[in-house]
């Protein structure tokens, strides 16, 4: 079932295995150990990001949790750490977690995710912020469950509905671009999704990757001389640089249409939103439910927001002549 990931872990997990007669550190049960008995809980935080849904979702999983734990008399500890957006630094990071044998770890964004499940094998781990769970751990045959010590939130909002915004507010543009970065997995599956369901709305779709934000210049100004639209999914990299985007797409007046809120805050004329606020109290939940009722993580289903709500940025639909219909609410462009 799993590719890469789990062959590499096959041989720590039977080493594990052997030695769990005599061992509290079983990683069968993908827990570092017995913490329901625990009075203060040790939580570590990776984000790989500053971002506002990033910062979103660790506010609303650390208040929480907190708010959980105490209604039981006891404590947490939480140990936050931001990657700067940083690979490298993810995993330096998470290495500094396992050391210090944290209960859980937190993983805010894919490559946090990723570098959390490639440092560890026994903490139980929980993502958020992470679109697509399958393509980013690399497993096949997705049932719901990672069958290993990850479970998480989704970020992901319908795509088909974040395709149906193009046919509802921009009836006229036929050659839509996708913009992402290439080093970024949940992007990918995004965007392969999207240019199927804008294909099967009769619009033709052109990828436009950058490596990383460097490229982010010359890509989408090469891009607005050959597209009539541009979406954005939910990228690290991009979300990082919306301001470059702006100042380009505004000056070809080229509409954006957004895969998050913050993205379209930045650069975007409208998204569909979910409330990274309540995606991280619901990761918070699933940590209090591995920490204190002791529940496996390998066996949690990924969790999804609970809702979406269509947004809108008023001065650059107006800029660009676009009605916007009224089940659309207003995203304040002040700080």
């Amino acid at each position: 079932m799993k590719k890469r990931i789990l062959a590499s872990l096959s041989v720590v997990l039977l080493g594990t295995s052997l030695l769990s007669a005599c061992s509290n550190n079983d990683a069968s049960n993908n827990t570092s150990n017995d913490t329901s008995s625990q009075n203060e809980y040790s939580v570590a935080i990776v984000q790989h990001a500053q971002h506002p849904a990033l910062d979103a979702a660790t506010k609303g999983f650390q208040e929480k949790l907190t708010k959980l734990i105490e209604a039981d008399g006891k404590k947490v500890k939480f140990d936050y750490q931001n990657a700067a957006g940083e690979a490298a630094n993810n995993a330096t990071i998470v290495n500094t977690f396992v050391s210090n044998k944290v209960d859980l770890i937190m993983a805010n964004a894919t490559p946090s995710l990723q570098a959390a499940t490639q440092g560890t094998t026994t903490i139980p781990i929980l993502g958020t912020s992470v679109t697509d769970y399958a393509s980013a751990l690399e497993i096949d045959n997705w049932s719901g469950t990672t069958d290993i010590n990850v479970s998480g939130t989704s970020d992901l909002a319908p795509l088909d509905k974040q395709a149906d915004i193009f046919t509802e507010l921009l009836p006229q543009a036929q050659k839509i671009g996708i913009l992402y970065a290439s080093s970024e997995a949940n992007s990918a599956y995004q965007a392969n999704e999207m240019k199927k369901l804008l294909e099967d709305r009769g619009k033709s779709v052109e990828f436009f990757t950058v490596a990383d934000s460097n490229d982010i210049q010359t890509v989408v100004t090469n891009a607005t001389q050959k597209i009539d639209a541009l979406y954005i999914p939910t990228d690290n990299t991009i979300a990082s640089s919306t301001t470059t985007v702006n100042q380009i797409t505004s000056a070809a007046k080229i509409p954006v249409i957004a895969g998050e809120e913050g993205i379209c805050k930045g650069a975007g004329i409208a998204t569909l939103s979910i409330d990274y606020y309540q995606l991280g109290e619901k990761t918070a939940q699933m940590a209090y439910d591995i920490l204190v009722k002791g529940q496996d993580p390998a066996k949690q289903e990924i969790q999804f927001a609970d809702a979406t709500t269509k947004k809108y940025v008023e001065s650059r639909a107006q800029e660009l002549n676009i009605t916007i219909p009224s089940d659309y609410e207003k995203i304040s462009t002040e700080e």
